[in-house]
């Protein structure tokens, strides 16, 4: 029997408003107003959930894209609780191996996320889901949606700091939980630690970082854009990563910085943020 979690805890699409099989899709997703925050990194997951939709049809539910990774995602807007995110996406390319694809997300019609030029391999379906049960939901959300308000929030992963450089450089400790409600949409056959989760903490911890820097003093330091992700492995529930951030002094208002974990000395993500930086 299916978990309550399921299509609840870690879904972040209500209802499929336009569908053209294997090209375009347009769906919303009501946040909401109970939950204390939905980042960009949520925002950004909800608009890949959009894209495997699209892909797992074309596919005939054979596949699903699991860590799909964006050449860049574009951070434009906050999404706030009891906001309905309006996204979209265009596939690009879709077959039994990857899916290419890009897409946005806006909300009172002001741009939220954008994400350009993604790829995602394609792994089977079975591993990961029961197909009968993907195939059943794609029909509600085609059909008269889910029911809102399902997402109860995801709780922030304990991180342990190790050390520290004011404004430079963090060192810090990611204990992913050995249990917790979003695995059980993430996956219920095999589950794994969602990378937006990892990048959502990662981007948090960077912006504090580069917030205590002395040419920081009387400005804005926001998240921009993130790029060159990569997600070597997943990440299994109970697992312990270390995390290296890394800060680089601002040219022409923008601040750089690198963000990388490892799972016992071995590499499983990494990514470079870019904070716009601008006076007060």
């Amino acid at each position: 029997m299916p978990s309550a979690d399921h299509f609840a805890a870690y879904s972040f699409v209500d209802r499929i408003d336009r569908f053209e099989p294997g090209r375009v899709a347009t769906a919303r997703f009501a946040v909401p107003r109970e939950v204390a925050r939905f980042p960009a990194c949520l925002v950004a997951e909800a608009v890949g959930q959009l894209a495997a939709w699209v892909s797992m049809d074309r596919i005939d539910f054979r596949g699903r894209p699991v860590a799909a990774l964006a050449s860049q995602t574009r951070i434009l807007g906050d999404a706030r609780p009891g906001d309905v995110l309006e996204l979209a996406v265009t596939v690009d390319q879709c077959d039994d191996e990857a899916v290419a694809y890009g897409g946005s997300a806006h909300a009172h019609g002001a741009p939220l996320v954008e994400l350009v030029d993604c790829l995602g391999p394609m792994l089977p379906v079975a591993e990961f889901d029961a197909p009968e049960e993907l195939r059943a939901r794609l029909a509600v959300l085609r059909g008269p949606g889910a029911v809102p308000g399902r997402f109860r929030g995801v709780p922030s992963p304990a991180v342990t700091m190790l050390e520290r450089v004011a404004g430079v450089s963090l060192r810090a400790r990611l204990d992913v939980p050995a249990s917790a409600a979003f695995f059980n949409d993430h996956f219920p056959r095999r589950p794994v630690f969602p990378a937006t989760l990892l990048l959502d903490t990662q981007i948090a911890h960077t912006l504090l970082l580069a917030r205590d820097a002395a040419w920081a003093a009387g400005r804005t330091v926001t998240a921009a854009k993130v790029t060159h992700v990569k997600m070597r492995s997943f990440i299994h529930p109970g697992q312990a990563l270390d995390l290296a951030l890394d800060v680089a002094v601002p040219v022409d208002g923008v601040a750089k910085a690198t963000m990388q974990a490892r799972c016992d000395a071995r590499v499983v993500a990494g990514a470079r943020l870019e904070m716009e930086v601008t006076d007060a």
